[in-house]
């Protein structure tokens, strides 16, 4: 059965369109949804409701029931056709009920349907599009002709007249078919480059999403480390305090008990004195002399100790208090340092990085115009030629100096001190780096990589420059060996990341270290 004879039977009685999502009521009559609810909506509180299409009356607001079989007939029977209604243009000759137009006659300026189509002229002049109501801009607006061809020189979509006797004459044309579908084919290339690079963009995106959520996931576990970290670190000071304060404690009061115990002492020997110089009051006041000379053999020792004079009592009491009759800060001062010093060795076996304090410079490696300072720690530019022996270790065209160490595995960090005027650059390298030539200078060859007081990094001859300069005098340097990164940071507050490097390292390194124009440089604990 054509579709047309089932219009009928597919067209909701309210709108007049085809069904959409088509429902029954119990009467047996169906419409769409949307449109029965609307009607059933404007009944509400008359206390009786309507069937739009047989007038039977319900008491109370019907139910409304789905008819899947209408639904699949409406979606599945003619799918074109709906969309052909969806596009809201119907066929011309149908008056007397409208049908979805399948195409358009550019010649007619018409629609048609199935059924107008197929007895519609079949000649070239009547070309059939998709339907459509825009005839202007299908026709020539100077031959009011149908546009059958392309001028490839103008681009412009023309008429027969046009090319035979207009301003296209002599042109290179095409039919609109051939020429759309060479335009398709280019767009279809663009398309599939545009498509690809969105697939490219998509995964980018994805890339980044993830390395964000690995980034989030890293810092909430650094933040709890670091939390877990400093929460020891503040219980083990708790913990030294309360250690200190006991000790403090107790020295002050066993000092305290030794004074008590030499006060009680002397408070005795003060009460024995005292009664001893009573007595002998009495008797410097009594008026026979032979009774004050009779109590003199009685108390001859007291007597003689009074003889003896007030500095050897004063020596005697001395003796009696401890050497050590005082607290014992020096005592206090080594129980912090140890306490302190244990706390510090715990911190840095849970720091990320392992501080090298180790470092020191190789002057086997120390250019004839590098002076290295006694304590190996400071490498100092001069003027004047060392004239050390000549050794395959010796730099011998650039002022510079290595570490006697090398890193071939770990974490390591080391801050190199600078002083503000003059050239300097510092870095690390691999042992097998030329000490001679022009290309044996830190980052002139592929073997080494540093950064210099003009706010670069150098390697293998390329400088990639970082802003804004260096605002302190000391740089930190961190190796991560197995990771294959080397990071530079400014030292300053808030300390300032100035470049990393990532490297899959082959070698052993050592730090390097570079001066000319009167500088130095430090290596720093």
């Amino acid at each position: 059965m054509a579709f047309a004879d089932l219009r009928e039977e597919l067209t909701c009685s309210i709108c007049l369109s085809i069904y959409t999502d088509p429902v029954t009521l119990s009467c047996g009559h169906n419409f769409c949804l949307p449109c029965i609810e609307s009607v059933l909506g404007t009944e509400e509180g008359s206390g009786v409701y309507t069937c739009p299409q047989c007038r039977e009356t319900f008491k109370t607001k019907p139910k409304l029931q789905r008819n899947i079989t209408l639904c699949n007939i409406v979606r599945n029977l003619h799918p074109t056709q709906l969309e052909k209604r969806k596009t809201g243009i119907f066929c011309t000759y149908c008056v007397h009920s409208p049908v979805p137009a399948a195409k358009s006659c550019l010649m007619c300026e018409a629609s048609l349907c199935d059924t107008h189509l197929r007895v519609h002229s079949k000649s070239e002049e009547h070309v059939l599009t998709e339907p459509t109501t825009s005839w202007g801009n299908r026709k020539c607006s100077t031959h009011k002709k149908v546009l059958l061809y392309y001028c490839t020189e103008d681009a412009a979509c023309i008429c027969v007249s046009c090319s035979l006797a207009g301003e296209h004459r002599g042109h290179q044309v095409e039919l609109l078919n051939q020429a759309s579908e060479k335009k398709k084919k280019k767009l279809r290339d663009v398309l599939q480059k545009l498509t690809t690079k969105r697939e490219k963009t998509e995964k980018r995106v994805q890339s980044l999403q993830e390395h964000r959520r690995g980034v989030q996931e890293k810092a909430a576990g650094v933040t709890e480390r670091l939390t877990a970290l400093i929460r020891d670190i503040r219980k083990q000071l708790e913990d030294l305090e309360k250690r200190v304060l006991s000790d403090i404690t107790q020295q002050q009061e066993q000092v305290l008990l030794t004074i008590s115990d030499l006060i009680q002492q002397l408070e005795k020997e003060k009460d024995e004195l005292t009664m001893k110089i009573c007595h002998i009051e009495e008797l410097c006041n009594m008026t026979d002399p032979l009774t004050v000379l009779q109590e003199q053999g009685s108390h001859r020792d007291d007597f003689c100790g009074a003889e003896k004079g007030d500095n050897e009592v004063t020596q005697g009491g001395d003796k009696q208090v401890p050497a050590g009759g005082d607290l014992d800060e020096g005592l206090i001062s080594v129980t912090l340092y140890r306490g302190l010093a244990d706390i510090v060795t715990h911190v840095k076996k849970g720091l990320y990085v392992q501080v090298t304090s180790d470092i020191l410079l190789d002057i086997n490696t120390a250019d004839n115009y590098v002076i290295v300072s006694d304590d190996l720690k400071t490498a100092s530019y001069t003027d004047i030629d060392q004239q050390r022996p000549d050794t395959p270790e010796r730099f011998t065209s650039y002022s510079q100096v290595l570490s006697t160490r090398s890193f071939s595995s770990g974490r390591h960090y080391w801050n190199v001190e600078t002083n503000n005027s003059g050239y300097w650059w510092v870095g690390v390298c691999y042992p097998s780096m030329m000490r001679g030539g022009d290309d044996s200078g830190i980052g002139d060859n592929d073997k080494s990589w540093c950064i210099d007081s003009n706010c670069a990094l150098l390697h293998n001859t390329i400088f990639t420059s970082f802003d804004p300069p260096l605002s302190c005098d000391r740089v930190g340097i961190l190796l991560d060996y197995e990771a294959g990164r080397l990071s530079f940071y400014e030292l300053c507050d808030p300390i300032r990341h100035l470049h990393t490097v990532t490297e899959t390292f082959t070698e052993p390194l050592h730090a390097a270290f570079g001066v000319e124009d009167n500088t130095w440089v430090r290596v720093m604990c």
